[in-house]
């Protein structure tokens, strides 16, 4: 299903963008920058919204205590302190 007319990216396109990487997108800014466009009118980002939620489910808004995620998140952390110190 197209949910963005003005950049043609349908839905699944938008779970791939989601789901398809270790750093998660978590607005719709961040997918329109992972599938290489931008905002038109703004009509899709609630639609665009309600399918980053379906895909992340509880890691939507902040990754919980014993998910992937918040592993990946850690680690990456540990890494940026390694690096600065």
């Amino acid at each position: 299903m197209i949910v963005c007319s003005c950049n043609v990216l349908t839905d699944q396109d938008v779970r791939s963008a989601v789901t398809g990487t270790d750093d998660l997108r978590r607005s719709p800014k961040q997918v329109y920058g992972c599938l290489g466009c931008s905002a038109e009118c703004g009509r899709c980002a609630r639609t665009i919204r309600t399918i980053i939620k379906e895909a992340l489910g509880a890691c939507a808004r902040r990754c919980c205590d014993g998910c992937p995620h918040s592993a990946m998140e850690a680690e990456a952390k540990q890494t940026h302190t390694e690096i600065t110190l």
